[in-house]
């Protein structure tokens, strides 16, 4: 089955910077819409960043924008979410998705924790 798995998360100095790698398996990346998603604790799941297939196009939540930067690498079946300017309301459980009509994909997450 299909399977999406995320890496990078963990724990970093409110200021700093993390990288976020999503890959995937039994899956062609280059057919969906990518996305990352961030549940925060004691919240529900919110769209963090999209992008569209081929990358022609990009979606921040007005919370990252200027912060985190949203790629993807279809020849890898990797999507990338880099983070800058980390800060505590930044903190989460960041997942993956990957999104076409009729299928709608989810990886573990990674935890990422902002604290000094």
């Amino acid at each position: 089955q299909v399977q999406l798995v995320e890496s990078g998360g963990g724990l970093v100095q409110p200021g700093g910077s993390l990288r976020l790698s999503c890959t995937g398996s039994r899956i062609t990346f280059s057919a969906y819409v990518m996305s990352w998603y961030r549940q925060a604790p004691g919240k529900g799941r919110e769209l963090v960043a999209r992008i569209a297939r081929g990358g022609s196009s990009t979606t921040y939540a007005d919370y990252v924008k200027g912060r985190f930067t949203i790629s993807r690498d279809d020849t890898k079946n990797a999507l990338y979410l880099q983070m800058n300017s980390l800060e505590p309301e930044d903190k989460g459980v960041y997942y993956c998705n990957a999104r076409a009509i009729g299928n709608d994909y989810w990886g573990q997450g990674t935890q990422v924790i902002v604290s000094s």
